[in-house]
């Protein structure tokens, strides 16, 4: 069992700016993950050479590689439909919208396809209930990704009870980076999220907002949404071995 001291970066809370004239919002780089929300109109092409991708419509509709057609108003509206792309290959989509592109290293070993069909189910119960869309979770195969988005009611306590994957210890505890795209319903509101380890050498709580970025190099991370917001998140997560495997705070 080895526990990796990843890097803690200046702030784990990355603001989402307006898109210059390649369209970002967001953008982020961890060891394992990458992470960038974009926006576009008419067709957009990306290609990255060690790095497999995951490319999920967040709003809008367009035509992914012709594969498939996606489309949603909003990311409150509806499951989403998904793109999985190898590396050292060329993808697009065409259309209008916003796009999260989710990276993780791989050499290769899988072809392109559309994910349409994600994974549904409702976990937790009470003032922790949300609702989750497994994207390209272990159901789903990958080299390094795991992506989910989560649907959080306003007021509801999310990732919770709190956990951690930051220790090479699978089967019990799988170390994986995990960065968390947050947005509100109707771009109003706020959330809370901490991050934080047992030692205490990081421990950092965070209002985030609409288009904010949570970056998760270890630690515990639970969040709470405001009374009156809905909370969205997806999670990209990656690491040396592709397995989701937690462990829950001590007291919980």
């Amino acid at each position: 069992m080895q526990v990796y001291a990843l890097a803690v970066p200046e702030s784990i809370r990355v603001r989402t700016v307006d898109p210059g004239e390649n369209g970002t919002l967001v953008r982020v780089e961890m060891a394992y993950v990458g992470f960038e929300a974009v926006r576009f109109g008419g067709r957009i092409e990306r290609r990255e050479e060690g790095r497999e991708t995951c490319v999920v419509l967040l709003s809008g509709s367009c035509s992914l590689m012709g594969l498939g057609e996606a489309s949603r108003a909003t990311p409150f509206d509806g499951p989403p439909t998904a793109l999985y792309v190898p590396p050292r290959t060329t993808w697009w989509a065409e259309g209008s919208g916003e796009l999260a592109l989710c990276t993780a290293p791989a050499t290769g070993s899988l072809e392109a396809r559309l994910l349409d069909r994600p994974e549904l189910s409702t976990r937790g119960e009470g003032e922790e209930e949300r609702f989750i869309a497994n994207i390209l979770m272990e159901g789903e195969p990958a080299e390094s990704l795991l992506v989910t988005e989560v649907l959080t009611p306003a007021g509801h306590w999310s990732s919770y009870p709190p956990h951690k994957h930051d220790t090479d210890a699978v089967p019990d505890e799988a170390l994986l980076e995990e960065t968390y795209y947050h947005r509100l319903r109707g771009g109003s509101g706020f959330a809370f999220q901490r991050v934080y380890t047992d030692d205490g050498e990081l421990d950092e709580a965070v209002a985030v907002e609409d288009g904010d970025v949570v970056l998760v190099p270890r630690g515990y991370h639970p969040v709470s949404g405001d009374p009156r917001s809905d909370l969205y998140y997806l999670n990209v997560m990656a690491g040396p071995v592709r397995a989701w495997r937690v462990s829950t705070a001590p007291g919980y």
